[in-house]
């Protein structure tokens, strides 16, 4: 059977008032530049996990590359939050972003852990390997949310 979920509307993502302060908020540009430059980040240091798994050798270039990937994601999430408040007037969970900040603060807390871990030297890099790939199935998830409602954004401005 068919489902009908896709006639019924849906509230927009931005008010007219919203969409005017989205697009005059410097973070606009901002978010726009550092969320592919972070998932191309994401792609190499995925891939540097992956070699090391599969071979056990590179493991300081792989952990560094993580590092790096949480450095960019809490710029990426600091100027969010900006963008947030320009838009929306709260620097986290408006209701139109709500579950995709619920998620983030999962993406941030995992990476703040290898993190943590990392700069401490607690734990062996099989522990910071796990750890890191979890911040990174987080983050992918956490990815396809903002994709998925700024689709669905676009959608609607269109009609």
């Amino acid at each position: 059977m068919k489902s009908n979920t896709s006639h019924i509307p849906s509230a927009p993502l931005y008010t007219p008032e919203q969409r005017v302060r989205r697009n005059e908020s410097r973070w606009t540009l901002v978010q726009g530049v550092l969320a592919p430059v972070q998932f191309l980040v994401f792609l190499v240091s995925a891939a540097l996990l992956i070699r090391y798994l599969a071979t056990h050798q590179g493991f300081e270039v792989a952990a560094a590359s993580v590092v790096i990937k949480t450095l960019f994601l809490y710029a990426i999430m600091y100027t969010g939050a900006l963008w947030e408040h320009d838009v929306y007037g709260q620097y986290l969970f408006a209701p139109a972003f709500y579950w995709e900040d619920m998620v983030s603060m999962l993406v941030i807390a995992l990476h703040t852990l290898y993190l943590v871990l990392y700069l401490t030297g607690f734990g062996d890099s099989t522990l910071l390997v796990y750890i890191a790939i979890a911040a990174y199935a987080t983050y992918v998830v956490n990815a396809a949310q903002f994709l998925l409602k700024l689709r669905h954004a676009r959608l609607s401005e269109a009609n």
